[in-house]
């Protein structure tokens, strides 16, 4: 039996490879099993258990055992991975559709005009946000960056996200109410 946390820091401190060899023999089948009893296709769930042991290898620097356990943090790195990933397909099947949309022939004048006049009023608004909301919007939704990843790129708590966010599309809700 090894100590993973033990594992972690050694990786950190010196690239330790027989350490990150031990982890990954008893995480990565592990994180891929949970990943498959949560619905991801098996092939999916090796690779991201792989990329979640990457992960560790490459960020084994920020493990904090005071904070959680290797496994909970693991275990973290993989769902925050999956996620990510849910997230770029939903983008791309979006795409997909909007390719599809765009085949049906030219836009129609209207349709360009209120599409403009939408940009305009949602821009607008956008304006009215304070500098940290519009940041926090700008990389969530423009970007796609998750909340955590929000969190870590302005260096806040994922909480502060949370709460710009909730007051950015609560506000720009309220301003944009007409166009749904």
């Amino acid at each position: 039996m090894f100590d993973h946390n033990a594992l972690i820091v050694a990786i950190a401190r010196s690239g330790d490879r027989n350490a990150f060899a031990k982890l990954f023999d008893h995480f990565a089948p592990r994180v891929k099993g949970l990943l498959m009893k949560a619905g991801t296709p098996a092939e999916l769930a090796e690779e991201v258990a792989q990329e979640t042991l990457l992960t560790v290898w490459r960020k084994a620097a920020l493990f904090d055992p005071s904070k959680a356990s290797a496994g909970t943090w693991i275990s973290t790195i993989a769902r925050n991975l999956r996620i990510d990933i849910a997230r770029r397909e939903t983008r791309s099947r979006l795409s997909q559709v909007y390719e599809i949309i765009d085949e049906d022939g030219p836009e129609q004048p209207d349709m360009a005009v209120w599409g403009a006049e939408r940009d305009l009023r949602i821009r607008a608004a956008m304006t009215e946000l304070s500098p940290d909301q519009y940041r926090a919007v700008e990389l969530a939704f423009l970007e796609g960056l998750s909340h955590q990843d929000v969190a870590k790129q302005l260096a806040i708590p994922l909480g502060t996200v949370k709460s710009r966010l909730r007051l950015a599309m609560s506000h720009l809700r309220g301003r944009l109410e007409d166009l749904r």
